[in-house]
């Protein structure tokens, strides 16, 4: 994606905040700025969804949860029911959640799917890659 050249003007201190996190983080204050900012312009559109870091990287969640829109949206298409209705109703049942929760989900599924798909793409090769990992370390034993 090509990006225009736009100048914005921080306070100074949120200009310094925000090149303290980017060194915290070890990224540049221009992406981070991009990711508060893009984030911030989604959080508009789907409140009840927020972002998170975490050992598969940066995902959006259900807000005041640790669920991520993949594991709802997961749910959602694995449950039974006769209508979207059922299924909405069967996955907040599932994982507790109030059915705006899950609602709120598909919204934001519906919005940015293909990134959920690559973030639940890199869970499980992650996961591939523990578990031949973990095949390794036990053929230790078996020797």
């Amino acid at each position: 994606m090509a990006k225009t050249g736009t100048s914005v003007r921080l306070r100074p201190d949120l200009k310094e905040a925000l090149d303290r996190r980017a060194r915290e983080t070890g990224t540049s204050a221009t992406a981070l700025f991009e990711r508060f900012l893009d984030e911030g312009l989604r959080r508009e559109d789907h409140p009840l969804i927020s972002f998170r870091d975490g050992g598969g990287g940066r995902r959006a969640t259900v807000a005041a949860t640790r669920l991520t829109v993949a594991q709802v949206i997961d749910t959602l298409q694995a449950t039974d029911g006769e209508s979207e209705a059922d299924r909405i109703r069967g996955t907040a049942e599932y994982f507790d959640i109030p059915i705006s929760y899950v609602q709120a989900s598909i919204g934001y599924y519906a919005a940015f799917q293909a990134e959920v798909d690559a973030w639940r793409t890199a869970m499980d090769e992650a996961a591939e890659r523990a578990r031949a990992a973990w095949e390794r370390e036990r053929a230790v034993f078996s020797s």
